[in-house]
């Protein structure tokens, strides 16, 4: 890969941190002000409780994805970006794009996933 495309999406990567962090912060200011004395009955209390519900969801991934993000950016830094941490073949360009912290190829990301598949049907 040029040094101008790992450039590239080193920028990416950080520009999707910043928007990750803000995310985040985001969601804890949005739970923090949920008050539950606020709730006027039942109906109150379960909307309040189901907004905190998805907050938390939403928060813990874009944590997941803040780690991959920081992860990348460790593999840029090592000199390891772009390569498939499965088959140590190159990533696409076309793949980064969509995804700019993908740790592996489309087919081994193919082969991860039936995997991952397998193991919950158990």
């Amino acid at each position: 890969m040029k040094q101008s495309d790992i450039e590239f999406f080193k920028n990416l990567l950080l520009e999707r941190k910043e928007q990750v962090l803000k995310n985040i912060d985001g969601a804890a200011k949005e739970i923090e002000s949920m008050d539950i004395s606020d709730a006027r009955d039942d109906a109150d209390f379960a909307a309040l409780n189901t907004s905190s519900l998805i907050d938390h969801a939403l928060s813990v991934q874009q944590s997941q994805e803040l780690f991959e993000i920081e992860y990348a950016l460790n593999k840029i830094e090592k000199g390891a970006y772009g390569i498939c941490e499965m088959c140590e073949e190159a990533i696409s360009i076309q793949r980064l794009k969509i995804k700019p912290h993908a740790k592996y190829c489309i087919v081994c990301r193919e082969i991860s996933e039936k995997e991952k598949n397998k193991k919950r049907s158990f």
